[in-house]
């Protein structure tokens, strides 16, 4: 068994393939990727991740002014930066459904992921979004749960996750503000080649911009996604063998909204490899949240559910 522990995923993971490839000839070609950093649909069954999205991030600028200027005199003349801003992202994202318009963001989503997501939407019913803190009478994008599955994980879609160029409400004044900066996190369907995706949202959010007003678009080198290949016999065998004795139930199929940016890189080195990614992240765990949450013993049985997998696939191998 090769046991890889690395320490900075959460920063995308930059060391790691130089260690993949210097430590090549000890790790060898794997017969079984087991990962352990991805989620469950719920705390009943052994879930595995079939799939993750790829992301592209950057900031997107806009610059009227080289400084800020009193609004009264200036308003009606200069434009708005957070108007232009919002403008751009027109380009992008219908505003009124969330739906995104850029032809280049999509692909052609597998059947037998489409197929999963109705099975995972028939388990999880209303789950699919109720174990989500949804504020007041706030409703999620779509009343089918299976295509809210398929939104999470095989469709493009862009979230606003910090801005820059504002002060705070009880500090802001009468001043037209210079600039506006807004860092887009753009998730990418699993199979999408992810830096043409930035290529595409960089085109599209530079191109002769109102008023000629100075507009950038920068970020880091985008990750790609993941899509698991089909299962072995031996393994979907095993799988179910170990969610049956832990919870009494066969595994559960769904794909995950997020990213694991090694996976795409090892699925990428390892073509001929099977994989099994899963974790602990169900209903209420927030991740990465002030409240962050594990359900002991759904991981108990999750543990004996690999210990299981490691079982079989040592004699299957023998």
């Amino acid at each position: 068994a090769v046991i890889l522990i690395e320490a900075c995923e959460e920063s995308g993971s930059p060391d790691l393939p130089f260690y993949i490839d210097h430590l090549a000839e000890r790790i060898g070609t794997p017969d079984l990727v087991v990962c352990l950093d991805s989620g469950a649909g719920n705390y009943d069954q052994l879930w595995l991740t079939t799939s993750l999205r790829g992301m592209v991030i950057g900031n997107l600028t806009v610059r009227v002014l080289t400084e800020g200027v009193h609004s009264g005199a200036a308003s009606g003349i200069v434009p708005s930066s957070f108007r232009i801003l919002r403008s751009l992202l027109s380009r992008v994202e219908d505003e009124n459904t969330g739906q995104i318009t850029l032809p280049e963001l999509f692909v052609q989503i597998p059947p037998d992921r489409q197929k999963q997501a109705k099975e995972t939407a028939a388990i999880l019913g209303d789950e699919v979004w109720s174990g989500l803190p949804f504020a007041g009478s706030t409703k999620p994008m779509a009343d089918d749960s299976a295509e809210l599955i398929l939104e999470k994980t095989w469709r493009p879609q862009l979230a606003v996750t910090a801005m820059e160029g504002y002060p705070l409400p009880a500090n802001g004044g009468n001043v037209l503000l210079p600039f506006s900066i807004a860092k887009l996190s753009l998730r990418v369907p699993p199979t999408l080649e992810s830096q043409g995706a930035y290529r595409a949202l960089k085109t599209v959010l530079e191109k002769n911009p109102p008023y000629a007003a100075s507009v950038s678009f920068e970020g880091p080198p985008a990750d790609n996604g993941w899509n698991a290949p089909p299962l072995a016999p031996w393994l979907e065998t095993s799988l179910n063998r170990a969610s049956f004795a832990a919870f009494g139930k066969r595994i559960a199929f769904h794909g995950e909204g997020g990213s694991i940016p090694f996976m795409a890189m090892l699925g990428a080195k390892f073509p001929g490899t099977q994989f099994v990614v899963t974790g602990v992240l169900g209903p209420h765990s927030n991740a990465h949240g002030p409240n962050e949450f594990l359900h002991i013993p759904f991981a108990k049985k999750l543990s004996a559910c690999i210990a299981q997998v490691l079982a079989d696939h040592a004699y299957h191998h023998a």
